[in-house]
């Protein structure tokens, strides 16, 4: 038997189906990630979402706005700028995510561990989309250790990298690269990454460099 849908993933879908076809609709959510109320932002988050995933070029329009709550206060502005903007990167036509590169990828040193570990678990969908960015997304991975994050935050944001080398492993230009770092997982304090990072070697360690 499946779950049952949450009321606000009901209202998001419907949301989403009307901003598809009426502007003020589109612009309502637009506007609407930046509410203060959490309902209303989170909603309005969803919506787009849904919209992104099913028909991203009518977003790709808003690819600056979007790009600005990354260098936004506040966390919840941030997490949604990291997600629609990893969504779009498959109609990125004129290259608009190589020129926010560094202020993306910054946030895996934010002062909070949300943006950091959702711009690692976003990594492997950007990764697929921008393949000549891989070798420079895979480094900033790997990397995670020189962030200012406390040693327990760092090793849960390295299990969202292993996640994200999951998805595009096959396309990795440096394979070796990534199963040395994931083989240093099996030592991680945490639980979760020392899982995932077994995980990862039982599928790909015997299809390595």
């Amino acid at each position: 038997m499946s779950k049952p849908t949450a009321r606000w993933e009901i209202n998001a879908k419907a949301l989403a189906k009307k901003a598809i076809k009426e502007k003020q609709e589109l612009d309502e959510l637009l506007q609407g990630i930046l509410s203060k109320e959490d309902k209303t932002r989170y909603t309005s988050f969803r919506a787009l979402m849904f919209i992104a995933e099913e028909h991203p070029e009518l977003l790709y329009a808003h690819w600056d706005y979007f790009a600005t709550l990354i260098d936004k206060e506040n966390t919840h502005s941030k997490y949604i700028g990291i997600y629609l903007l990893a969504v779009l990167t498959v109609v990125d036509k004129d290259n608009k995510f190589e020129q926010i590169f560094g202020r993306y990828y910054g946030l895996l040193n934010d002062k909070s561990i949300i943006p950091s570990a959702h711009v690692a678990r976003n990594s492997g969908r950007i990764a697929k989309a921008k393949p000549k960015l891989e070798p420079k997304i895979t480094d900033s991975l790997v990397n995670i250790d020189r962030t200012h994050h406390k040693p327990g935050h760092r090793e849960l944001i390295k299990s969202h990298a292993i996640e994200a080398f999951n998805e595009y492993f096959e396309q990795a230009t440096d394979k070796t690269k990534i199963l040395e770092f994931v083989n240093r997982q099996l030592e991680s304090k945490s639980p979760k990454t020392k899982k995932k990072a077994k995980e990862f070697l039982k599928k790909w360690e015997s299809t390595g460099a």
